[in-house]
């Protein structure tokens, strides 16, 4: 199975090591605890996933013991009971059958808390409504399983690389405001740097993923591709009336 291999943890202990010695002894602590919080972090892989269909309350304390390390405080609720009967409520999750949801919508539930922290409801909304009509169940030619375990593995393979930028861009904050005496208003400011770069980074991101989805997956894209499939069909229609004429 695609992903069964893969290491659960975001950064491997290798790829850690190796991101330490970017660094130089005068800003390795911080940083280092940085990395230290990334490599804790976990993520489910496709094997973790149940088998067998589950009730509401079995599937929050999953993903609540699942992805405890994804908290940023202790009290933060991950997965609520509401939180599912909204996602069913607004198209976002297939209704579950006889009150027990099965592994596709645990894949699906995933999917939602990923992309829900960096797009709002709307374009998640847009880009999984069509993932779970074409996939979702006995629907298409792989399942959902499939398509997660993909997915997963592409993203572990990126993660050296994307932490290696974001090691970069520290760097490049600390070269920042040099000229600034006053070291607590220094720091200050190379941290608030550290914060907009990094800002920047994901708001260029977030451009080209609403661009990609407001070409391909949003209702007024649908409306589009319907107006112009009706335009050619009336040019059809007009044009077998003249020769028939």
């Amino acid at each position: 199975m695609a992903g069964s291999n893969s290491n659960t943890k975001g950064i491997t202990a290798a790829v850690l090591k190796s991101l330490k010695q970017m660094l130089t002894e005068e800003n390795n602590v911080y940083m280092v605890s940085i990395l230290n919080k990334l490599k804790s972090t976990t993520y489910i892989q496709p094997g973790e996933v149940p088998g067998i269909d589950l009730y509401m309350d079995q599937v929050t304390k999953f993903m609540d013991e699942r992805l405890e390390t994804m908290k940023r405080r202790g009290d933060d609720k991950l997965l609520t009971k509401t939180m599912i009967n909204n996602y069913t409520k607004n198209d976002l999750l297939p209704s579950p059958k006889k009150k027990k949801y099965t592994k596709d919508h645990m894949y699906t539930l995933l999917f939602i808390y990923y992309l829900k922290n960096v797009m709002p409801m709307d374009d998640t909304r847009s880009i999984l409504k069509p993932l779970t009509d074409m996939f979702f169940g006995e629907n298409g030619s792989i399942d959902m399983e499939h398509i997660y375990a993909e997915i997963f593995d592409i993203a572990h393979e990126q993660s050296y690389s994307l932490t290696r930028d974001v090691v970069r861009k520290y760097y490049k904050s600390q070269e920042s405001f040099e000229d600034v005496k006053d070291q607590k208003e220094k720091d200050f400011l190379q941290a608030f740097t550290f914060i907009a770069m990094l800002c920047f980074d994901v708001y260029m991101k977030k451009m080209m993923i609403e661009k990609i989805i407001d070409d391909n997956f949003s209702i007024s894209s649908e409306k589009k591709t319907k107006t112009e499939e009706e335009g050619k069909k009336s040019k059809s229609e007009s044009s077998s009336k003249k020769e028939k004429d």
